[in-house]
């Protein structure tokens, strides 16, 4: 009988297999860390090769106690957006992966605000003109690899985001293709027909041959070999969107918050397309064939990373855990106020030139105000995300967290203080996985319905906020100041 799932989880800053049993509860895990590489400032890359050696490894670690032919399924989630250019032929990857956060295009961006391509981008994409897509990066890496036009004008490059890659790698070059949340990331994707948009591929000079196949998130995307077993990929979504599945997020309404190297709330719209005026993104959820889904989503691009800056390169804390005691060691952070925006802010700013700042120092703050006010930062900035659904007409009484840093105690009971809104954290926090897993079982026959799962879905804690409104408002006002201050547009 084919008792687990295997949830292949590629993200920013590792490589991770997770396998879950029939109940949705994780079984085992495994995780190597993935290289970060910065060329400039402002620019991330990551290499392909690594990305696929530590997935691979992973999952074959996995094997070690786990016979292949027990998996029914493999579900495969990603970090959204960071680009990749092979070649068909070779497989062999021409240009490093440009990572979601590298900035390297945001004057190319910032040429196009305010034109009718902006408005057109807006209307057929869901997105706004940023660095952040794929689209400028694609553009970038034809631009700047000598030769590189040309191979793909000939038709011998392959352009895919990360899971594209992986499938690729996986099926032995049998099958290119992404999901249709991954491919709405793009700003190449025309969320309204499911279709690569033929005007967005002139204006950025992208061959269509370069792009994969788009399929519904939970589909047939061919069958990876594990110690010689053939075991069928039938799920596959963007890390946000299958966070959103992974928490039951299946109708409209429902709303999740991921807390990982960056920030994402999700509210699923279900059919209904809405633009938001307000500097949140539309998308496409995670479904089946034939199903056509939207979400609204804010971005954050520090969320997490701002703990690992105090860990790595400040060296005020051993490690992330670490902070949360930091915290609770002082009241509050002594007027204390950190804008993470070191590549910039997203939702609801959309400022790409924006960076980061300290405020508020006097002698009498220490190491410890210091990192709260950091993690603070995390609960200010979705809060403002939030506020912005709200404005949008959003009705929502919970919010459910998921992520890396939806452990800590102290950020969730502070979330919950700041955004005025009750945090419900389930038993497993790894929603990510969990949606790819649930995507694969679906696909595979292990689950009949989206309610089945939906039933096995259970909280470990729910945090209640305990502020004063009074205090609240003011320190969000605190904190708007100190972002106006972070702000490039006000300050030239």
């Amino acid at each position: 009988m084919k008792r687990y799932l295997l949830a292949l989880d590629q993200g920013t800053t590792s490589s991770r297999a997770i396998l879950f049993n029939t109940n949705l509860q994780v079984v085992e895990m495994r995780q190597k860390a993935l290289t970060q590489v910065y060329p400039k400032a402002g620019w991330v890359e990551h290499s392909p090769e690594e990305i696929f050696a530590t997935q691979y490894s992973v999952a074959e670690e996995l094997m070690e106690d786990i016979s292949p032919f027990s998996i029914a399924a493999v579900g495969i989630t990603n970090q959204r957006e960071t680009t990749l250019v092979w070649n068909r032929h070779t497989g062999k990857p021409i240009y490093n992966a440009i990572v979601w956060q590298c900035r390297r295009t945001m004057d190319d961006c910032a040429q196009i605000k305010g034109t009718p391509l902006a408005s057109y981008i807006r209307k057929n994409t869901g997105l706004l003109p940023d660095a952040y897509f794929s689209a400028t990066k694609i553009r970038w890496i034809l631009d700047h690899v000598p030769g590189a036009r040309e191979l793909a004008v000939k038709g011998d490059l392959l352009f895919g985001t990360v899971d594209s890659w992986l499938i690729w790698k996986l099926t032995g070059g049998k099958v290119h293709a992404t999901d249709i949340t991954n491919a709405s990331r793009t700003m190449l994707f025309n969320i309204i027909t499911g279709q690569w948009d033929e005007h967005l591929l002139k204006v950025f000079g992208i061959p269509a041959s370069m792009l994969p196949t788009v399929k519904a998130s939970c589909d047939h995307y061919g069958t990876m070999k594990m110690d010689g077993v053939e075991i069928p990929i039938l799920g596959v979504a963007g890390d946000q969107q299958a966070s959103l599945f992974g928490q039951g997020g299946f109708t409209m309404g429902s709303v999740k918050n991921t807390y990982g190297t960056g920030c994402f709330m999700l509210v699923h719209t279900g059919e209904k397309m809405f633009l938001s005026d307000n500097g949140l993104l539309t998308t496409r959820a995670a479904g089946l064939p034939g199903q056509t889904l939207y979400a609204v989503e804010g971005s954050v691009f520090t969320g997490g990373a701002v703990i690992q800056w105090l860990r790595d390169e400040m060296q005020m804390i051993p490690t992330a855990a670490a902070s949360e005691a930091c915290a609770l060691a002082v009241q509050d952070t002594n007027g204390v106020y950190l804008v993470p925006a070191f590549t910039g802010l997203g939702a609801p700013y959309w400022d790409m030139y924006a960076r980061g700042i300290i405020t508020g120092l006097t002698r009498g703050a220490n190491r410890n105000h210091v990192v709260r006010a950091a993690l603070e930062s995390i609960a200010y900035q979705s809060a403002d995300v939030l506020e912005e659904m709200r404005r949008m007409g959003v009705t929502l009484t919970s919010l459910r967290v998921d992520g890396g840093a939806s452990a800590n105690g102290f950020l969730m009971q502070f979330q919950a203080d700041v955004a005025g809104v009750e945090i419900h954290r389930p038993q497993v926090i790894e929603t990510t996985a969990l949606g790819a897993a649930a995507l694969a079982g679906l696909g595979a026959g292990i689950f009949s319905s989206q309610e089945e799962i939906a039933s096995l879905l259970l909280s470990d804690r729910v945090f209640t906020p305990a502020m004063e409104e009074s205090e609240r408002i003011a320190l969000l006002e605190a904190w708007h100041c100190a972002v106006k201050r972070a702000l490039h547009v006000n300050n030239g």
